[in-house]
């Protein structure tokens, strides 16, 4: 039979990524190209002993059908932290717990984007979330990426010029791939061009918890007087991706469209993994968890920046983070970086090729990703020792 697809999905392709994993199955393999916590980051015994105690003393409540908008005590809970906390949230907002901080790009965009509107988004950007804006016909524009954040300028010449922008995208915490972190005045100015030029912003922040160096610097939705940012938040690098909680912070009357979406796509976030996350907030020590994990992260991102400096430099650069789990590497004029990237996996090491996280994957791009929380210490090293000798073994040719 021959089969007829529809039209929004005839172009998509699958992610860069999952397919390198098909490689990075293969044990012999050390993959860099994974964006997966640490091993050693999970909270096993606390999610052991949460379980225990829900399926022996009230093994209905997360064995049931729930509510769409989500387990009430976490977005209770949720809702004060937050504004305690980070000053995300006003009397204009509420809460939805998602599966995962990835359905509230595809709720969001669902509900604000019909086929041709544009998003604005980092050029590099988060590949799981430009394969959603693309899966709605949605049209990319991309906006270079500086040391402290997108070019300002840039966005605002994209504002000038695009009709129909339906909402800016946004990852300012150690960016996913880029590691870079927008700075402060950088996210007062992005406020500032919304709300001059009349558009939305999707703020992304799954790696805000995991800062290891530097001053913690506010969340573009605590800026947020008119209602203008839709903020996502996640437990997958903090918890477990696992489980698929994540959040979004938006104004009731975006938030009660995006809920009428999730209905008719999973009717509800996972119950059991909802109620572990609230215990785990409330009836634990979370900020000691936190602590745990940002000691974690900052001994893995020591090693592979010194992995880096030893084996890859000068030839090869990075750039410096503040946290989060990803290091964005570039190469030389002379290198073809996608040829890098597949004679890497021929010598058993996997990362992932940077024009993949482009809104135009055929725009030139000389960078590649590492992740160093997924691979041991010791794979670490090796992995990055032996995208040294590959560099090298290139420039003499």
């Amino acid at each position: 039979m021959e089969y007829q697809f529809s039209d929004r999905v005839l172009s998509l392709k699958p992610s860069a990524i999952r397919e390198i994993f098909k490689y990075a199955s293969d044990p012999s393999v050390i993959s860099l190209s994974a964006g997966n916590p640490a091993p050693e980051a999970f909270p096993v015994k606390e999610v052991s002993e949460i379980s225990a105690r829900i399926l022996s003393e009230r093994p209905i409540d997360a064995l049931q059908y729930s509510i769409t908008e989500g387990y009430a005590p976490l977005r209770e809970h949720l809702s004060c932290y937050m504004k305690s906390i980070h000053g995300v949230g006003r009397d204009f907002d509420n809460i939805l717990i998602t599966s995962g901080a990835q359905q509230v790009m595809d709720l969001a965009t669902k509900s604000l984007c019909n086929e041709g509107d544009v998003v604005i988004c980092e050029a590099p950007s988060f590949i799981g979330s430009l394969n959603t804006f693309r899966s709605y016909n949605c049209r990319l524009r991309g906006i270079p990426m500086e040391s402290d954040g997108m070019d300002m300028a840039e966005l605002e010449r994209a504002l000038q010029e695009e009709t129909n922008v339906r909402f800016i995208y946004t990852i300012p915490n150690f960016q996913n791939p880029s590691g870079i972190t927008m700075s402060w005045e950088k996210r007062r100015r992005l406020y500032t061009l919304a709300k001059k030029y009349g558009v939305l912003i999707l703020e992304d922040n799954p790696y805000g918890d995991l800062r290891f160096y530097g001053e913690h610097i506010e969340a573009v939705k605590s800026l947020d007087e008119e209602g203008l940012v839709i903020y996502a938040g996640t437990f997958s690098k903090v918890i477990s991706p696992g489980m698929r909680v994540g959040y979004a912070i938006a104004p009731r009357e975006i938030l009660q469209k995006m809920i009428v979406c999730k209905q008719g796509e999973d009717v509800h976030t996972n119950i059991w993994s909802q109620i572990v996350c609230h215990e785990l907030m409330t009836k634990y020590d979370f900020d000691a968890h936190l602590k745990r994990l940002r000691e974690v992260y900052l001994k893995k991102s020591a090693i592979a920046t010194a992995a880096l400096d030893k084996y890859l430099a000068p030839e090869v650069t990075y750039n410096p983070i503040e946290g989060g789990l990803f290091l964005w590497c570039t190469l030389p004029d002379g290198i073809d970086m996608t040829d890098f990237c597949s004679q890497a996996v021929g010598r058993k090491v996997c990362v992932v090729p940077g024009n993949a996280f482009l809104t135009n994957e055929n725009d030139p791009c000389q960078s590649f990703r590492i992740n160093f929380s997924t691979p041991t210490d010791i794979q670490l090293l090796k992995g990055i020792q032996i995208l040294g000798e590959l560099a090298r073994d290139i420039i003499r040719n």
